[in-house]
């Protein structure tokens, strides 16, 4: 390996884990317009992402759906590991707070994606709507899912969104407390920081390492866009540096509170929908590398 090779290697080598969550690399697919089917096809969204330097990757039910019905979890999971990925994500479940067990179809479809393909965690939501003023009604629900969770050799983790019944990171951390369990955990997305209106401070005091699984990075600007915060979370996110918020500052943060990584880079936009597979991609995670000043 010549000395310009060796320098590129080990810069390569000292960069941030990011990984590609599931509306990166979904092209014209969005959340809240079912189905939630991705144009590319799943093998090469695992390829692509393996080029241009991911470590990771994430996937919606709707495509996992497919892929169950079509090539087969063992096969993404060969398509993943030929691309050098070393961590997978599966989501979203909602509802299982519920009785109508209608939620499970989804829950083990994620649960037997999540097994066959190694995944790090089976992300999990709730419904759109008001915030909760105690989240004590969830406590065992979400223990029960911890269980199931790990007797498949994997987690669930949790993602606050602020126009949701668990509407901020600190009202998730303290759920996951009362939960009480060693497979049950959040994923801080900074989004969802920022338009809760959570302070970086207030963030770094309500985690504990133990307690994040996953972390997700955009940017966004001050003001709100569309006509309200889901709108605004689907529609008109940023690439990272493109926006108006301090998404290094979030990165040192969640370090200050123990979280090593792998970083999610969640990109959702009108305009990132129409990008090419490839520079969908490429774009992501090169802005996300602006977040990490060691990188220079």
């Amino acid at each position: 390996m010549s000395p310009p090779e060796a320098r590129d290697e080990a810069a390569r080598r000292s960069e941030p884990r990011l990984v590609a969550t599931c509306w990166t690399s979904a092209g014209a697919a969005m959340p809240g317009e079912p189905p939630e089917l991705s144009p590319f096809d799943a093998l090469e969204r695992v390829r692509l992402a393996g080029e241009t330097g991911w470590a990771g990757i994430g996937f919606g039910q709707d495509d996992l759906r497919r892929v169950r019905e079509t090539i087969g979890f063992a096969a993404l999971r060969e398509g993943i590991e030929a691309a050098g990925l070393e961590h997978v994500e599966v989501e979203l479940c909602s509802g299982w707070w519920e009785e109508d067990p209608a939620w499970r179809v989804t829950w083990e479809l994620l649960l037997d994606a999540a097994e066959a393909l190694g995944a790090a965690f089976v992300k999990v939501g709730t419904a759109h709507s008001a915030a909760l003023e105690d989240v004590g009604p969830l406590v065992e629900p979400m223990r029960r899912l911890a269980d199931q969770a790990q007797a498949r050799g994997t987690r669930v983790a949790l993602e606050p969104l602020p126009f949701a019944m668990v509407a901020s990171i600190p009202q998730g951390a303290e759920l996951v407390r009362r939960a009480g369990h060693p497979a049950a955990g959040l994923v801080v997305d900074f989004w969802h920081v920022f338009r809760a209106g959570t302070p970086l401070a207030e963030l770094g005091r309500c985690l504990s390492p133990e307690s994040v699984f996953g972390v997700e990075l955009s940017d966004a600007e001050d003001a709100v866009a569309g006509v309200g915060l889901f709108e605004d979370t689907r529609d008109h996110r940023r690439l990272i540096g493109e926006g108006e918020q301090d998404v290094a500052g979030f990165v040192e943060t969640m370090r200050r509170v123990g979280f090593r990584g792998p970083w999610g880079v969640e990109i959702l936009s009108r305009e990132h929908r129409r990008r090419p597979l490839r520079e969908a991609l490429e774009v992501a995670r090169d802005s996300a590398l602006s977040a990490f000043p060691e990188t220079g």
